[in-house]
């Protein structure tokens, strides 16, 4: 059973942002939050995170700071905190084997680079199943609203040529709690037999998108009958997904991507389209595991 939200907490900006936006999906679902503070005495290299001291009085300090700040933020919300010693993504996996996601700060470079998922939140998303939502430090953007605004509707990536259940399941129910538009885009590439003359054949490329557009419908027609409130839009068009989906996001509530789960100990378990969006969105992002 999926009965609580956890946040990974450090002292950055990053975490706090993570902390607020956990804990307004918390009172979405109407679920508990739980803050997660780990410390790893033997890293394997020292780098300069902007964490806290690590000294047991200032964690505690943090915790409980968070906590009443997020209960005087929120009256209704149940916060709870931990401190745990071990290796930060074995913590956080292990603190939400029955949790609805993991919620986790991005740290921030610029408008430029991007945002750097970092090696923490990139363990996180490798070692564990559940959804792993990535906030950046400046956003502030609410789960919900009263009403539609396209500030705060959901976009989804999906591949219609791979099974993609979970993340369509976890894609509609959010729309649906939300009570959000949700954009669902599949990108896709010419076939390599077709030349470069086909390519340019309006016939061609018009036959293609119509099949492309089909496919696409046919995948989304079960969750459209299982949510027949969720406001839809669709796109099937040709490019590359990761900069359809970042350029379709910029006002976007939340970017939703998927991974595959892959048995082998090496690589990084996260796709390219996962990969460069996680690195580069300006909406947070969440990251659905599937088959």
């Amino acid at each position: 059973m999926n009965d609580l939200i956890v946040v990974g907490l450090d002292g950055s900006p990053a975490s706090d942002a993570a902390a607020r936006w956990g804990a307004r999906e918390a009172l979405l679902r109407k679920l508990p939050l739980r803050l997660v503070h780990a410390v790893d005495r033997w890293p394997p290299f020292a780098l300069p995170v902007p964490t806290i001291d690590t000294h047991p009085m200032r964690v505690q300090a943090l915790l409980s700071e968070t906590a009443d700040d997020l209960r005087t933020r929120f009256s209704e919300l149940q916060v709870s905190a931990e401190s745990f010693v071990g290796r930060p993504a074995d913590i956080l996996r292990d603190s939400a084997a029955n949790a609805h996601m993991i919620v986790l700060g991005a740290r921030g470079l610029s408008s430029v680079t991007g945002y750097v998922l970092g090696s923490v939140g990139m363990a996180v998303i490798r070692a564990t199943a559940r959804p792993v939502v990535m906030v950046r430090a400046d956003d502030e953007s609410a789960p919900h609203t009263s009403s539609r605004n396209a500030a705060h509707d959901l976009v989804v990536g999906v591949d219609i040529s791979r099974p993609c259940d979970a993340l369509l399941a976890f894609a509609f129910e959010e729309a649906a709690r939300r009570a959000c538009t949700l954009h669902v885009l599949h990108s896709w590439s010419l076939p390599p037999l077709v030349g470069y003359g086909a390519a340019y054949d309006p016939r061609v490329h018009a036959q293609l998108e119509l099949s492309a557009n089909a496919a696409l419908a046919d995948t989304l027609s079960p969750w459209r009958t299982a949510h027949p409130a969720v406001d839809v839009t669709t796109r099937a068009s040709v490019g590359h997904a990761a900069t359809d989906l970042l350029n379709s996001s910029s006002e976007a509530g939340l970017v939703i991507v998927g991974r595959r789960i892959r048995r082998s100990p090496v690589g990084t378990h996260i796709g390219p389209v996962a990969h460069a969006v996680l690195h580069h969105s300006r909406a947070p992002v969440a990251v659905i595991a599937h088959a």
